[in-house]
């Protein structure tokens, strides 16, 4: 959980809850240049992604030994050569650049790709276009169903689940009880899953302004025009959670089908972890509640 002044990792083990608190510490503040609009959703993006990875690697510290993997020759190499810290912010950091790129190139670049083998016979760049964002979106949903097979994720898309409603039950004004939780929706508009969605409709639209019939100049355009696909998409996912009427409604209403995918009903134990992380990064003057 992501508080205005402070972020929380908690992880249940066998013997309770164990958590991790940390002050925020926010590039803008160092670089105000950061914070602003357009901006901001470039380097919010990136930030969360590190910030995912460090919560990944912490939570994997207090896997069960029997379930714990040894380390390969290349991890205990880097941790030899860079000691414990530095081997571990060089990891997080190899993790977000591949993760990146892995996006990049199965969301982006490849529907370019087939797109550009398939319209080779057609002329209309509008009908390219088209081929080419269908061909996105079928990707991206085809991947997100895929991983709902897999039980592990079905376990991370439930705790996903129990992060919204604890949100909404915040949201609300109403105590923070397992009971108040289990009622909220475990839909919100300001879901990670619903920025990506909300990312491939906005990429139609902004690659459409561009036509080429090369391949490959199409895919370095993209490339060039991704920040541009990101930032925009970040102002809207913003003020959709922050307004409630009927356009922040329709530009929801895709996202959070989508996250009946990969959110799933929580049980009590995850409930209370995600409690448990709200509160500690919640203020302490009630006027700084809202964020």
């Amino acid at each position: 959980m992501r508080g205005p002044k402070k972020q929380a990792i908690v992880v249940r083990t066998k013997d309770g809850l164990v958590s991790k608190t940390e002050d925020l510490k926010l590039l803008k503040d160092k670089y105000p240049i950061v914070g602003v609009i357009f901006i901001r959703g470039i380097f919010n993006f990136i930030a969360s992604m590190s910030t995912g990875v460090k919560a990944i690697m912490f939570s994997a510290d207090y896997l069960p030994e029997e379930e714990q993997e040894e380390p390969t020759k290349f991890d205990e190499w880097v941790e030899k050569k860079m000691g414990s810290e530095k081997a571990e912010k060089a990891l997080i950091t190899i993790s977000v650049i591949i993760g990146v790129a892995l996006s990049v190139g199965l969301f982006m670049l490849l529907p370019t790709f087939l797109a550009g083998l398939i319209t080779k016979v057609v002329e209309s760049s509008v009908l390219k276009n088209l081929m080419e964002g269908a061909m996105r979106i079928i990707i991206f949903l085809g991947y997100m169903w895929l991983a709902t097979r897999l039980k592990d994720i079905k376990r991370m898309w439930a705790y996903h689940g129990a992060e919204h409603k604890t949100i909404f039950c915040y949201e609300r004004g109403l105590p923070l009880t397992v009971e108040n939780v289990r009622m909220q929706s475990r839909l919100h508009p300001r879901c990670g899953t619903s920025f990506l969605f909300i990312v491939m409709i906005v990429s139609i639209l902004v690659f459409s302004l561009t036509s080429w019939s090369n391949v490959w100049v199409r895919i370095g355009l993209r490339l060039l025009l991704l920040p541009v696909v990101v930032a925009i998409s970040y102002e809207i996912i913003k003020l959709a959670g922050r307004y409630d009427n009927i356009i922040t409604k329709i530009i929801s209403a895709p996202g959070k089908a989508l996250q009946k995918l990969t959110t799933q009903e929580p049980d009590d134990d995850m409930i209370e972890t995600a409690i448990e992380a709200l509160v500690l990064v919640m203020p302490e003057d009630a006027k700084d509640a809202a964020w």
